[in-house]
């Protein structure tokens, strides 16, 4: 009996009705109209430890749809990298700043423009010979190569002919079935 009215004291709090806690659950309805949009400002930074910002924040509104703000942060490379944004009427426009190494084409190395130049040039013997209907030469298989063909040719041979014989063995199977069944004749009409 101690347990029972321990157990009603701790559960009747929860019994209690908190639906004017939750807004969804709410039955009243405001009909005050949000207030109009008024200019703001903003500004923040911050750090990943004590006395050290490592990024920055800033932003204004005109309270009629338009924004202007920038952002700047330090990369894993340690540079400053700014984004200059504003936002009106026809959209959203960026500018960034310090992004100029991230944009750039990496040089290619003295190999690397070998290797293109190679590339480039066959590209082009290959296309050209395309176009004139040339037949294109093909390498040939290596000896390995000709041998795992052939392993894998008998293989599939094999799996076809099991599959087959599976497939004979279930035919005769259901011929059988077919021929020792007794048709069902049930007649819904008839009376026993």
């Amino acid at each position: 009996m101690k347990n029972l009215l321990i157990a009603i004291v701790l559960i009747s709090p929860c019994l209690g009705d908190v639906s004017h806690l939750l807004s969804e659950y709410s039955t009243t309805t405001t009909t005050t109209p949000p207030p109009p949009p008024r200019p703001y400002k903003f500004r923040y930074q911050a750090g990943r430890y004590p006395g050290n910002v490592d990024r920055v924040h800033q932003e204004t509104g005109d309270g009629s749809g338009r924004v202007q703000g920038s952002y700047s942060f330090v990369d894993p490379k340690h540079k400053v990298r700014t984004v200059e944004y504003a936002a009106d009427e026809t959209g959203f426009h960026a500018s960034l700043i310090n992004y100029e190494d991230t944009i750039a084409q990496p040089i290619d190395s003295e190999a690397v423009r070998l290797a293109k130049e190679r590339h480039f040039r066959l590209y082009q013997k290959i296309a050209e010979a395309n176009s004139h209907g040339v037949p294109v030469n093909l390498p040939r298989d290596s000896a390995s190569v000709g041998r795992a063909k052939d392993k894998h040719i008998q293989l599939y041979q094999k799996i076809a002919e099991e599959h087959a014989a599976i497939a004979n063995q279930r035919e005769v199977e259901r011929l059988a079935y077919e021929a020792t069944s007794a048709v069902n004749d049930v007649n819904p009409d008839h009376v026993y």
